[in-house]
């Protein structure tokens, strides 16, 4: 059996106490004295020879007469053995009737004797140092501190499991709470782990005896049940059909998809919505249809979030947490949250992940990753979805979901993103009790963002807010990905940003042309803004685009939202509609300037709601001017001018061997030779040449044929040869005419 706690007390605190607390780092609160480590052998080692050092006369072990219980009582009779020890054992009876009643009464007499049965129990483990006492009290703790100071004890032994401990929430673990209160050294023993192999063994006999426990491979059934559920909303016809001209009919069909979703639970409800942030992998209607999917699940139970608790801390959550309030503030499908309250006073928020998430999402996306296989290369599927792209967004996007260290550190990286603006700020991270599962931060006391007071400070902040998002984007390249009015807190006149489970990150080029294109919108340049569009998604050398008409569309969609009312004018979803006539043309957007688009809109709602006479447009012009004299200033830094020059000077060096390769100039470098070739002109030059030939030799055999056969001094033989020349020459002429059609 395994110490997992060890606690010295408080009152009254002498030297000795102070050297033990010296020599084992234990804390002092206002209370009482407790560490609960899970002791290494070298702490077991020092805690020993402190122990022997001391004079142990009188040991006291709790129990509830329960196997594990008992356990600790075993433990409790060998450690005041080897002291000599007297070992008393104190059971208490929790009263369900009043004493003064005759079921009262008759709960005083089954007390009395079960005083007897355990002292019978305690001369049994310890001899005649062995004595029992029977407690009838409704609180069992404090009834074993009393037991133990009316006894005068010198070491109190509790188990840490079986002790009817935890059955309210977070509340009622007896082991702790006597850590908490007693005035003596108190020694919890874990007696869980011996349960456990016991347990284990009991399974173990029991399989020898040829039974084997029904098995069902759990990917099978789950592939099996998503199946049917597919074939049940007749989901079947999108993988088997081409796209549907229809607009009605695909609108039902996205309906149906996310039917089918939320029925097959959680995850898959969470798969969706991940995708309905993603219009360049889904068409407009799943992704409007997807983004009003909701995860129905149930919060987890309170021994879950305990468990899970303790697993990541080490220690019992007591030893963290003053208190934590049973109620979830919201449960999701990777974690649930909980206010709690820190032994040191602080407010906080616990994010605890669900004991099944990882395996469930793993199982999940191990199931989509076999379909990927199988039906990704249909042609009739690739047209509505990509599902190679699909399947990687959603294992990148969930993975990071699953770790919260992740989280933890997006916020950190928020906060430096936010340092110039002080009206905007995150929640501190207390990054000591955070681990991959437990997420602990600081609790956000405010009000909704719609709620915050009227003053200047809301119209600071709205400003503040929206420009923040233009140097997300455009400066940093890191944005928080979902600001909706839940996730944005009015506080100490500031605008907090909570969630950061989902963030986005845009390269340094497409925030180059990013840049460019709201220039384009500031100074209302359809012509550069369609170029800088067409740049952004590789298509301007694009053959099969209609640039006239794709130019005409962006203009369209850049006149509606410019000419429109403050309250209407957003730059956010005006860069949505741009999105969405890129997708019309074949042109998608990149995928990460697609989030940034959405959440800009979602923050643009944000700021007209806390300031509806703020002009989007006249913020981000001015924060793009004062963005490009602040680049221009540090051009003209002389550190930053000399690294430029010797940058362009080692480009241009290179350009210039570059060219001397290519023309052959420098000694010893290859020459360039260039190879026109065009076969089947040359073979029709060589025919027609041949022809040419024919025709003019033919015509010359001729024409000598008729000369001499006028003249009166040439042979007879001479025109009548030529005139057989000729003729031949003509047959021949006329074969290759008709050989070559």
């Amino acid at each position: 059996m395994q110490i997992t706690g060890f606690c010295v007390p408080l009152r009254p605190k002498s030297h000795e106490q102070d050297r033990l607390a010296e020599c084992f780092n234990i804390r002092y609160s206002n209370k009482s004295c407790n560490i609960y480590p899970v002791l290494t052998k070298g702490f077991a080692a020092r805690m020993q020879n402190h122990l022997e050092s001391n004079v142990i006369r009188r040991v006291m072990v709790g129990t509830d007469r329960s196997e594990t219980a008992d356990q600790a009582v075993h433990w409790a009779a060998g450690f005041a053995d080897r002291y000599d020890a007297e070992l008393f054992v104190v059971q208490v009876v929790v009263p369900q009737y009043p004493s003064a009643t005759e079921f009262g009464e008759a709960e005083q007499t089954r007390a009395a004797a079960d005083n007897n049965d355990l002292a019978h129990f305690a001369r049994q483990v310890a001899g005649d140092r062995g004595h029992a006492r029977v407690v009838i009290d409704a609180d069992p703790a404090l009834a074993i501190v009393r037991a133990a100071e009316q006894e005068a004890v010198d070491v109190l032994v509790v188990g840490n499991f079986g002790m009817a401990g935890r059955k309210e929430f977070l509340l009622g673990n007896i082991p702790n709470r006597i850590s908490h209160s007693a005035h003596c050294t108190v020694i919890i023993v874990n007696t869980a782990h011996s349960t456990d192999e016991h347990a284990s063994h009991s399974v173990r006999a029991h399989l020898s005896k040829g039974d084997t426990p029904p098995f069902e491979p759990p990917l099978v059934a789950r592939a099996t049940h998503i199946a049917a559920v597919m074939a049940k909303h007749g989901l079947t016809e999108l993988f088997g059909q081409s796209n549907e001209p229809d607009m009605s009919i695909r609108c039902q069909r996205a309906k149906r998809l996310r039917a089918a979703l939320e029925e097959l639970g959680p995850i898959f409800s969470k798969l969706g919505q991940v995708l309905s942030t993603r219009p360049d992998l889904l068409p407009v209607e799943y992704i409007e249809e997807l983004a009003l999917l909701q995860s129905r699940v149930p919060p987890m139970t309170e021994s879950e979030v305990v468990r899970v608790s303790e697993q990541e801390l080490g220690v019992p959550w007591e030893d963290v947490f003053k208190s934590i309030d049973p109620k979830p503030l919201a449960a999701g499908t990777i974690a649930q949250v909980h206010r709690a309250t820190l032994e040191s006073g602080d407010r906080v928020v616990v994010k605890v992940q669900r004991p099944t998430a990882r395996a469930d999402i793993e199982q999940d996306l191990a199931l989509l990753e076999v379909f990927a296989e199988k039906v990704g290369k249909r042609p009739a599927l690739n047209q509505v979805i990509d599902m190679e792209a699909v399947f990687k967004h959603l294992s990148t996007s969930l993975h990071r979901e699953l770790d919260f260290r992740q989280e933890a550190d997006n916020i950190g990286r928020m906060q430096a993103v936010l340092a110039d603006y002080d009206r905007l700020a995150v929640p501190r991270v207390h990054r000591d009790l955070s681990t991959s599962r437990l997420l602990v931060m600081e609790e956000i006391q405010g009000i909704p963002i719609k709620q915050a007071p009227a003053g200047p400070e809301r119209i600071q902040a709205a400003r503040q807010l929206l420009e923040s998002y233009y140097k997300q984007i455009i400066v940093d390249g890191f944005f928080h990905a979902d600001p909706h009015p839940g996730n944005l807190m009015w506080w100490k006149d500031c605008i907090y940003f909570l969630d950061f489970g989902m963030v986005g990150e845009v390269g340094a080029d497409l925030r180059e042309h990013l840049l460019l294109m709201l220039m384009a919108l500031w100074q209302e340049d359809a012509g550069f803004l369609t170029d800088v569009t067409l740049m952004m998604t590789s298509a301007v050398n694009s053959s099969d685009l209609d640039v006239a008409r794709f130019q005409s569309e962006i203009g369209e969609v850049m006149a509606k939202y410019r000419t429109a009312s403050l309250a209407e004018m957003q730059i956010g979803p005006l860069l949505q509609e741009m999105s969405a006539v890129s997708l019309r043309h074949g042109v998608p957007l990149p995928a990460s300037l697609t989030l940034a688009t959405k959440a800009l809109a979602q923050v643009q709602l944000a700021t007209a709601e806390l300031d509806p006479a703020l002009d989007p447009y006249d913020v981000a012009g001015k924060y793009l001017m004062r963005l490009m004299v602040k680049r221009m200033g540090n051009a003209l830094n002389p550190k930053t001018f000399v690294y430029q020059s010797q940058k362009l000077k080692v480009r241009v060096l290179r350009v210039v061997e570059a060219v001397e390769n290519l023309v052959g100039v420098r000694p010893g470098g290859p020459k360039l030779v260039v190879n026109f070739r065009a076969n089947s002109l040359e073979d029709i030059v060589r025919h027609t040449g041949q022809r040419l030939a024919l025709g003019l030799t033919a015509a010359a055999s001729v024409l000598a044929s008729g000369f001499t056969a006028t003249s009166t001094v040439v042979a007879e033989w001479v025109p009548i040869t030529f005139g057989v020349v000729s003729g031949l020459l003509i047959l021949g002429l006329v074969i290759d005419l008709l050989r070559g059609r």
